[in-house]
């Protein structure tokens, strides 16, 4: 009769860990589920930062290739995203530095646009030490002051 007794509570005691077994597996598995989704986030916020720093060195690139327009004064306060390709197109035809300014600016702030979320930049200076500033919505929360306040900013300062 004992021996009858050990083997009911045995079945029992079985079923029991496996559910139990069940919920922290399946506990386990959430957490990784929450791990995998914070990775991704990190990932794309990396992306997004790495992104930002290319694109102030190709704005300080673009300054240093144009020594003419930055002694000209035709990169100081660009701040306003043009809403137009500047003519002529600096890359098929011959252009003043003034010229080559504008189209600079102009396919800078397109590149910045594409590469990050409501991404925009600004260049500003005097012609001796130049700030040039990027700036998107990390969060996406839908900010459109463009400021550092509310969207995430890369600087960059810079002597030509």
């Amino acid at each position: 009769m004992n021996m009858q007794n050990r083997q009911w509570r045995h079945h029992g005691f079985t079923l029991l860990e496996v559910m139990i077994a069940l919920v922290i597996f399946s506990i386990g598995l959430l957490g990784l589920a929450g791990l995998q989704a914070r990775g991704l986030q990190s990932n794309t916020v990396a992306q997004y930062r790495s992104a930002a720093v290319i694109l102030a060195y190709d704005m300080a690139d673009r300054l240093r290739a144009n020594p003419a327009g930055v002694a000209n004064g035709d990169y100081d306060n660009r701040t306003t995203a043009p809403t137009a390709a500047p003519s002529p197109n600096c890359i098929t035809a011959a252009c003043t530095p003034a010229q080559q300014a504008a189209y600079d600016y102009y396919e800078w702030t397109t590149l910045a646009a594409n590469q990050l979320p409501s991404g925009f930049g600004t260049v500003t200076g005097n012609g001796n030490r130049f700030t040039i500033t990027l700036m998107w919505d990390e969060e996406r929360t839908g900010a459109t002051q463009q400021d550092c306040n509310n969207l995430t900013c890369y600087t960059l300062v810079v002597e030509p």
